[in-house]
């Protein structure tokens, strides 16, 4: 299949493409949700395209829930464009790009352990999440050593991108302009399995994404996944996070949080036109009974950026 973006070019016209890509471990909860609608009424504003996306290289990922997500969607009215993208099927791609890399001199073995990246993390003069290339600079005997040593414990070495800067700036549509961290950070795991900030930058390049709408928890990757983009010759999208849905205690919505995915509300006696209301509600817009209705009404400089509690009902 021809990546959207190249089919675009070739047609001589442009055209905004927004994605969603959910990991399949259960039924989409109000906050998944949310910010699907969001990105979909941003796509379809604009005349543009929507793609879906299964990442699913994580272990709990499981097919069925692929169709579960599906369901939940469309029950909102939220349509896409193709085929959804299912990562499972596309390592061949990632080692090509991985492949790129490792020629290019800009990856190396890393052989931390959990527990001494967990110590990195709280060291003084480490900023918060940076990795400080502890294994970037080791020689061939100590890379032998330290390789010998991991073996014999059944593991494999992780493998870091060497970059070259600390930081990169870059404009969020929603929380404006942001400075973020670039460190040599993960590639592809120990246990063999490429990293969400690799991965997402080979799709989203692949499926012409050109506008990322997902929940501002994710504002601290945008730096790095922009640094990889440049690296691979592709042009990183732009960028929209929008605030998160938190359960009673403040936290992240997540679902074991109570009757928050379609199904629970709905066995508790609320349709699906009466979550688009509260959804709608909650980003500062009136209550709405179809997505279409949404669309319509959005606008992203008027939507509330603060938060919102969600209490299940009881």
């Amino acid at each position: 299949m021809k990546p959207f973006l190249l089919t675009l070019l070739a047609e001589g016209s442009f055209t905004l493409v927004g994605r969603y890509a959910p990991s399949p471990t259960g039924a989409l909860h109000l906050g998944n949700l949310r910010t699907a609608l969001i990105g979909w009424a941003l796509a379809r504003q604009s005349g543009g395209r929507f793609v879906l996306r299964f990442e699913d290289l994580d272990a709990r990922s499981r097919e069925p829930f692929r169709d579960l997500q599906l369901a939940d969607l469309a029950a909102l009215g939220i349509d896409w464009d193709g085929d959804p993208l299912v990562q499972s099927n596309c390592r061949s791609r990632y080692e090509q790009a991985f492949a790129r890399l490792e020629a290019a001199g800009l990856v190396y073995e890393c052989y931390c352990s959990r527990r001494e990246l967990s110590q990195i993390a709280s060291a003084p003069h480490t900023p918060p999440g940076a990795y400080p290339g502890y294994c970037r600079s080791l020689s061939p005997t100590e890379r032998a050593r330290k390789r010998e040593e991991l073996a014999a414990k059944g593991r494999g070495p992780a493998f870091r991108l060497r970059t070259n800067q600390q930081s990169l700036p870059f404009i969020d549509a929603v929380y404006g302009p942001q400075t973020g961290l670039v460190d040599d950070f993960v590639l592809r795991r120990s246990d063999g399995v490429f990293s969400y900030n690799f991965v997402c930058v080979v799709d989203d390049a692949y499926q012409g994404v050109t506008q990322v709408c997902r929940g501002r928890d994710l504002l601290s990757s945008v730096a790095r996944q922009n640094y990889l983009h440049q690296l691979l010759g592709s042009t990183p999208p732009s960028w929209v996070h929008v605030p998160l849905v938190l359960n009673q205690k403040g936290e992240r919505l997540a679902k074991r949080d109570g009757a928050v995915t379609l199904t629970e509300l709905g066995q508790r006696g609320v349709n699906s036109a009466e979550i688009l209301g509260l959804l709608s509600s909650s980003l500062g817009f009136a209550p709405v009974k179809t997505a279409r209705q949404f669309c319509q009404q959005f606008e992203l400089s008027k939507m509330r950026r603060e938060d919102w509690r969600f209490l299940p009902p009881r």
